[in-house]
């Protein structure tokens, strides 16, 4: 039998997702607890490979069991999370189709990246302070610019072991959030490259500083060269903020 977890995590004490062999992944910590409950090896999969330091609010992992964790979710649950401590949070088990996947069957993705303009002691810990003012309407104009691109080997992390860097953006947006001088980017797709999110928020920021105007973005975009644009910002403002599927992976 498969089953899908929901959770968050908060990815500041983290390497990652995936298991790393001298660090500590998210992955390797969920299934160390699920050995603690089902009392045999029981792997993961996640929906994606969040970077050191990158937090979720939503997250989805598969795993294989012959014991139904379902039948009293509630318990497994409580259980689980009680394992986990203050930095996981698994909200929801559920059974799915056995050929179903958490990676290869999501239909898209949604990262956040968190700014605000202000001195906080307060936002640190999960948004960019923005020390210089950024011109966020020029940003949406070059952010909308996105919606064109397929290849994005100019925002992806060099020498990675990506097969292709072609990539479908639906969603490319800087939102003003209701407290004033807050703001964050949104971007939806149904794949992302390593390091791609920040990579691109580094290039828009740039845009924001007038480093670089509309025409210059562009020509980052159509260099395909990774050395073209602007700086990786730091991973602990972004978050894998939704991950959606089809209907019928559920049984």
């Amino acid at each position: 039998m498969r089953f899908f977890l929901r959770l968050a995590y908060n990815g500041a004490r983290f390497h990652g997702w995936q298991i790393q062999p001298h660090d500590t992944s998210v992955q390797e910590t969920i299934e160390k607890a699920l050995v603690t409950i089902f009392r045999r090896p029981t792997p993961i999969v996640g929906a994606g490979r969040t970077d050191t330091g990158v937090n979720a609010s939503t997250m989805y992992a598969h795993f294989d069991s012959d014991i139904d964790p379902t039948v009293d979710s509630e318990r497994f649950l409580r259980s689980l999370n009680s394992i986990l401590g203050n930095d996981i949070a698994i909200y929801d088990i559920f059974r799915v189709r056995d050929d179903a996947h958490a990676r290869f069957d999501a239909t898209s993705r949604t990262y956040r990246y968190f700014v605000h303009d202000f001195k906080s002691p307060f936002l640190d810990s999960f948004s960019w302070f923005a020390r210089t003012p950024l011109d966020f309407k020029l940003m949406n104009e070059a952010a909308s610019m996105l919606l064109n691109v397929e290849d994005f080997t100019s925002f992806a992390k060099l020498h990675s072991d990506a097969k292709t860097n072609i990539c479908d953006v639906t969603v490319a947006r800087w939102v003003e959030m209701e407290e004033s001088g807050r703001y964050y980017f949104e971007i939806k797709a149904d794949r992302f490259l390593r390091n791609m999110v920040r990579a691109v928020v580094g290039t828009l920021v740039d845009v924001g500083r007038h480093k670089i105007d509309l025409e210059g973005f562009n020509k980052v975009i159509e260099g395909r060269d990774r050395c073209m644009a602007g700086t990786s910002m730091p991973a602990h403002p972004l978050f894998l903020w939704d991950v959606t599927y089809d209907d019928n992976i559920r049984l």
